[in-house]
């Protein structure tokens, strides 16, 4: 089992504290759930993680090991799905998987993942929202990284491959220890082990609906 732990994450703009002195910790084999109003600061937080944004303090250890931001990516110690697609969108499916893994057993499993055959064909894009965002996590569920940042995986999805992707999210957990942030939150509900809500700069517990009513999150989501 291996562990991640940010501490000390503070950031500002101008007067503003986004986020204030916040820590959590996540370990292979469990996924983390993050929820939070638009513009509580949750894909800074993300960004910060994998250092490719500066932020004003932050500490993160692998393994009770500390290391900087700056060796996030070079040691691939996270794989990150940002919201917007990364993928060409001129190149077909089936030119994209090589591209990235050129060959091997990734390669091969990739291909013979469920579903992916109805599509391989296909443009990247002119994949639908669901098609996209489950290629996504497929390649980056097959890169070495112990730990993945999914910034909104079920967002504007189709129902079929949200389920999709949820068995996809379960059968990582044996290697990888993932945080999810999304809007569907039943589906995150469902899928993670600890939750938090990101609320005026700060982390707060949250273990269901109940809970993130009580921070007002839900009602803000209903209006």
């Amino acid at each position: 089992m291996r562990t991640l732990e940010v501490s000390k994450l503070s950031h500002s703009f101008g007067k503003n504290q986004l986020l204030c002195d916040v820590a959590f910790s996540c370990k292979t084999g469990e996924i983390i759930g993050l929820f939070g109003r638009n513009g509580s600061g949750k894909s800074t937080l993300l960004k910060a993680v994998m250092g490719i944004i500066s932020v004003d303090a932050v500490s993160l250890t692998l393994d009770g090991v500390k290391v900087k931001t700056s060796e996030v990516i070079p040691k691939k110690m996270t794989g990150y799905l940002p919201q917007d697609s990364f993928l060409p969108k001129e190149l077909k499916v089936r030119d994209v998987i090589p591209l990235i893994f050129p060959e091997g057993e990734a390669q091969d499993r990739i291909f013979y993942s469920p579903g992916v055959a109805a599509f391989e064909n296909k443009k990247v894009g002119k994949l639908s929202a669901g098609q996209l965002k489950y290629l996504e996590l497929l390649l980056l569920a097959h890169m070495p990284h112990p730990f993945l940042l999914l910034d909104e995986p079920f967002s504007m999805v189709e129902p079929q491959y949200i389920e999709k992707i949820k068995e996809l999210l379960f059968s990582l957990k044996a290697t990888k220890g993932i945080v999810v942030t999304d809007h569907y939150y039943r589906d995150v509900l469902e899928i993670a082990v600890d939750n938090f809500i990101l609320k005026k700069g700060e982390l707060h517990k949250v273990e269901n609906e109940e809970d993130l009513a009580t921070h007002e999150y839900l009602k803000v989501r209903n209006q």
